[in-house]
C-alpha cells in the first residue's frame, strides 16, 4: 500500500496541478481558459502511449531481457517521437481548435502552451518510470514535487504580474524546461542506443494500444459532445476536473502490479486489497471536490450527475479487471490480453459516435462491463492461478 500511495502521490501532483492551474488562470486571466483542460485532454493519451513502450516496456525489458541500455535508449527515442508528434500538433493548433468546435482567438496561445507542457510531462514520466522500477520512490516523489511546483508557481506568479498571455507562457516554459534538463541529466545513465522495440511493445501492449484507442475515443467523443453546446462543454469539463485526477492516481495499481509480476513478487489478494483501499479514497475525494467546486461553476446538475456517476462506478470496478488483465499480459498471453482490451476499446470508439452529449460516458460503461466479463473468462478458461509470491 505504501508504494501505491507514493506512486499515486506523483500522479496526483502531475494531474491536479494542471487542473488547479487552469482553474486559477480562468480567474486571473480569462474565464474561458478553464476549457483548455478539455481541449487538450486527448493529448494525454499520446504521451501515455509513448511512455508505454519507451518507459514501462523498456524498463521491463531491462529486467526480463537483461538489456540495461534499453532504459536510456527508451528515454531518448521516446523524447524524439514525442517532440515530433506534439510539435506537429502545436504547429497546427488552429486546425485542432477548429476541429474541437472551439474559438481560435480565445484558446490559441494557451493551447500551444498546454501541448508544450504535455511534452515536459512525457519527459518527467519517462524519468519517473525508471526510478519506480529501481524502487527509488522517494527520489521520484522529490522530482515530481519540484517539477509541478516550478511549473505551477511560474505560471501563476506571472499571471499575477501581467495579463499578457505570451509573456506568461514564455516564462513558464523557460523555467520548466531548465528543471527538466537538469533532472534528466541527474537521473539517466548514458549508454549505447540499443533497444528491443518488439519486446518493449509486447510487455505493455495492452496499454499501448489502449492509449491509442483512448486518444481516438476522446478526440471524437468530446468533439461530438461539444456539438451540443456550452451547457455540455461545461458539464464535461467539470466532471473531468473532479474525476480525472482520481483515474490517473488509480493507474498506480497497474504500475505496482507490473513491477511485482516482473520481479516474481506478486500476490493477487494483496494487490486487490490495496487497490480497493486506494479506490475508496479516490471516490470520496472526487465527491468532496465536486461539492467544493460546484458553487464556482454552477453546472447543469442532471448532465453532470450522469457523467460523474458513470465515472465513479467505473472507477470502483477498475482494480477488479485491471490487475487480472496485467497478470494475463505478463504471465499468460500478451496477445489474448491485448485483443481483449482492444475489443473493449473498439466498443468505446463505436459509442463515441453516438449522437448524444453522453457518448463517452456510455462507451465507458459498456467497456467496463465487457472487461469484467472478458478477464474473468480468460482466467477460468485457461485455469490461471494468480499467486506467485516467492519472497
Amino acid at each position: 500500500m505504501n508504494r501505491l500511495i507514493r506512486i499515486g502521490f506523483d500522479t496526483f501532483l502531475t494531474s491536479v496541478t494542471p487542473i488547479l492551474g487552469w482553474f486559477l488562470l480562468g480567474i486571473l486571466v480569462d474565464k474561458n481558459l478553464i476549457n483548455v483542460f478539455s481541449l487538450i485532454y486527448p493529448m494525454q493519451f499520446i504521451i501515455s502511449a509513448i511512455q508505454s513502450v519507451f518507459g514501462t516496456g523498456a524498463n521491463i525489458s531491462a529486467i526480463k531481457d537483461k538489456e540495461e541500455s534499453s532504459i536510456f535508449s527508451g528515454v531518448i527515442l521516446g523524447s524524439i517521437i514525442g517532440a515530433i508528434i506534439l510539435g506537429c500538433i502545436a504547429i497546427n493548433i488552429d486546425n485542432y481548435i477548429l476541429f474541437m468546435n472551439m474559438d481560435i482567438n480565445t484558446y490559441k496561445i494557451f493551447g500551444i502552451y498546454a501541448v508544450i507542457q504535455m511534452f515536459f510531462q512525457l519527459l518527467l514520466n519517462l524519468s519517473l518510470c525508471k526510478l519506480y522500477f529501481e524502487d527509488k520512490n522517494k527520489i521520484a516523489n522529490k522530482y515530481s514535487f519540484l517539477f509541478n511546483l516550478i511549473n505551477f508557481s511560474s505560471l501563476i506568479i506571472m499571471s499575477l504580474i501581467t495579463k499578457v498571455q505570451i509573456k506568461i507562457v514564455v516564462v513558464s516554459v523557460v523555467c520548466t524546461s531548465i528543471f527538466v534538463i537538469i533532472m534528466m541529466f541527474r537521473i539517466l545513465k548514458r549508454t549505447k542506443i540499443r533497444i528491443n522495440i518488439i519486446n518493449c511493445i509486447k510487455y505493455d501492449s495492452v496499454y499501448l494500444f489502449a492509449e491509442i484507442s483512448m486518444f481516438v475515443i476522446y478526440l471524437f467523443g468530446l468533439k461530438n459532445s461539444f456539438n451540443f453546446g456550452e451547457k455540455y462543454i461545461l458539464a464535461t469539463s467539470f466532471a473531468t476536473l473532479i474525476t480525472d485526477t482520481q483515474w490517473d492516481i488509480a493507474y498506480a495499481i497497474k504500475t505496482v502490479a507490473q513491477i511485482d509480476i516482473t520481479k516474481k513478487e506478486f500476490s493477487y489478494k494483496e494487490h486487490i486489497k490495496n487497490g480497493r483501499k486506494l479506490v475508496y479514497l479516490l471516490i470520496v475525494s472526487s465527491i468532496i471536490m465536486g461539492i467544493m467546486l460546484y458553487p464556482s461553476y454552477r453546472v447543469d446538475v442532471t448532465a453532470t450527475l450522469v457523467i460523474v456517476s458513470i465515472e465513479l462506478i467505473s472507477l470502483y470496478m477498475y482494480p477488479i479487471y485491471l490487475i487480472k488483465l496485467t497478470y494475463i499480459q505478463l504471465e499468460h498471453s500478451a496477445l489474448k490480453a491485448t485483443v481483449s482490451k482492444q475489443i473493449a476499446n473498439a466498443l468505446r470508439i463505436i459509442c463515441s459516435f453516438i449522437l448524444s452529449p453522453f457518448c463517452t460516458s456510455i462507451g465507458l460503461a459498456v467497456s467496463v462491463i465487457y472487461q469484467l466479463l472478458s478477464t474473468q473468462y480468460i482466467i477460468k478458461k485457461n485455469e490461471i492461478t494468480m499467486e506467485m509470491k516467492e519472497k
